[in-house]
């Protein structure tokens, strides 16, 4: 449908199109009623401006920040953004020819670098207590034509979740998020920090916060308390469901955990709890990174493991809970719960890249280091990649993922679980035996670097059809100009090969700072 302006012919009667939103029918009727709802708090609150955000590819929040009339108007006709966010890889460059016919995609509707129209969703709607005066809303990307736009992780999302709901399922997740808090050194930006396109600045200078390797330490986590503190006090205010937060190995190396939610929502609260963060710790002269393994002397690794279990269509019900005959089985978890688990082992190699998105996370993948090395199952273990908790009648059964990094994109890394374990479902696939040698196992080795897990996910016809073959062309394409800009790096800089050991200098410049 054509959503241009029409214009009035002397004799003609004409009839104004309804606003975006409803002429597509993009709302629920809840999101409607939260929608109105909205202008009384913006007033209780005093809001003078909105950010409308949305997650680029890399799961990177990009936001428009807009005054109260125009977020008004964008509850009913969306707002207006460039799609160049959605073509540009992690160093501001241009993957792909915006100006060529078909946009360098052989997509006619991508010609030009054209304008999306981006959606809020209401029920995502936050003020921030750090920002006075700025309300932040997550949005949906969709052409003027009310079509979910192709390359949206949301909206890819939101496909699997329908996926899910037709077979009258629904996906709960838990978060538990490793991440590393810095004191700022130098907070001036120098010439060397300030980048090009496709090069980026060398990253902000930075000391730690507490000696580290002692772990769960009540005096080391005292020295990081007051900025902990904060953070608590901000998450609650936001409603971001956090259980725990404590000090883990490395040297200000944090871990939090949040309470399990709908799929949806966790992945619009990871999102959130990225950038609020990084925000809040920065306005305290802090620095807080989600790269994997910083390029810094005595750090080690930080990993995100997915909790997730797949619930009943009311969300009540856990359906990886061992009941009835299936307790008695001894396994532990249900029919359906081994059957997903099963699908997810199976697909872990071409989930890789969704899960472990970067040159750096591949370093997490070692022999004895509480990262996974292969695609292997157990109960209660910390050494496979699907960890499985629970037991019979226990209604928080549920498979840990260990395998992700902490600045995957929470859509796509969601997603690909969802049609990882629904593949094993649909076949009535089984796992095979517990692995209690996970690391000297004969089972499949994970993809050890990121040339490797886009080979692996090419391969895969079940994410070619689930994801569609033009959005694993655009990942592709995304991720191998990053690796061509690491190419060029080492040769430039004499490094042979992928050093195994510690991260490079273009891994620091690369990733510190934008995640």
């Amino acid at each position: 449908m054509d959503s241009s302006p029409t214009f009035a012919r002397p004799g003609l009667h004409m009839t104004k199109p309804a606003p975006f939103i409803d002429r597509f029918g993009l709302w629920t009727a809840e999101q409607t009623r939260q929608a109105r709802a909205l202008k009384a708090r913006i007033a209780k609150h005093k809001l003078k401006l909105i950010r409308l955000v949305w997650s680029d590819t890399h799961g990177h929040a990009r936001t428009k920040e807009v005054t109260i009339p125009a977020f008004l108007s964008a509850l009913s006709s969306g707002y207006n953004i460039n799609v160049a966010t959605t073509t540009l890889d992690a160093s501001g460059a241009r993957t792909f020819a915006s100006f060529t016919p078909g946009g360098g995609m052989g997509l006619e509707e991508m010609t030009g670098s054209p304008n999306l129209t981006i959606v809020p969703d209401p029920s995502t709607f936050r003020v921030l207590p750090w920002a006075p005066g700025i309300g932040w809303v997550i949005c949906d990307e969709y052409f003027n034509t009310g079509i979910p736009f192709h390359f949206s992780p949301r909206q890819l999302l939101k496909k699997q979740l329908a996926r899910l709901k037709q077979q009258k399922y629904g996906l709960t997740v838990g978060l538990e998020v490793e991440w590393y808090l810095l004191r700022i050194a130098d907070d001036r930006l120098a010439p060397d920090n300030i980048g090009q396109i496709g090069i980026k600045g060398k990253p902000t200078r930075v000391t730690a916060v507490e000696p580290g390797y002692s772990y769960h330490s009540e005096s080391n986590f005292d020295i990081m308390q007051p900025v902990l503190t904060a953070l608590c006090e901000h998450f609650e205010a936001i409603d971001l469901p956090l259980r725990s937060i404590e000090n883990e190995w490395g040297p200000g190396q944090v871990e939090c955990t949040f309470a399990p939610k709908d799929a949806l929502t966790t992945a619009d609260n990871l999102i959130l709890f990225r950038s609020a963060t990084r925000q809040i710790t920065r306005r305290m002269g802090y620095l807080a990174s989600f790269m994997a393994r910083p390029a810094i002397p005595g750090f080690c690794a930080s990993g995100w493991h997915l909790h997730q279990s797949l619930c009943d269509a009311s969300g009540k019900k856990n359906l990886f809970t061992p009941n009835g005959k299936d307790a008695s089985l001894g396994d532990p978890l249900s029919g359906i719960g081994m059957q997903y688990l099963a699908g997810v082992l199976a697909h872990a190699q071409a989930a890789t890249p969704f899960t472990t998105p970067t040159v750096n996370g591949y370093r997490r993948y070692k022999p004895n280091s509480l990262a996974p090395d292969r695609a292997t199952w157990a109960y209660d273990h910390r050494g496979v990649m699907a960890r499985v908790l629970g037991a019979p009648y226990d209604p928080a059964t549920r498979i840990e993922n260990r395998i992700g990094e902490p600045s995957a994109n929470p859509y796509l890394y969601i997603a690909a679980q969802i049609v990882s374990g629904l593949d094993g479902i649909v076949h009535k696939s089984e796992p095979g035996p517990q692995e209690l040698n996970p690391y000297n196992s004969e089972f499949p080795l994970l993809p050890k670097t990121l040339p490797d897990a886009l080979a692996a996910l090419e391969g895969s016809a079940l994410f070619r059809e689930q994801f569609g073959e033009t959005f694993i062309h655009y990942f592709l394409a995304f991720k191998r100009t990053e690796l061509g800009r690491f190419e060029k790096w080492k040769a430039e800089h004499g490094v042979a090969g992928h050093p195994a050991d510690e991260p490079t200098e273009w891994e620091q410049n690369e990733y510190f700072d934008y995640f």
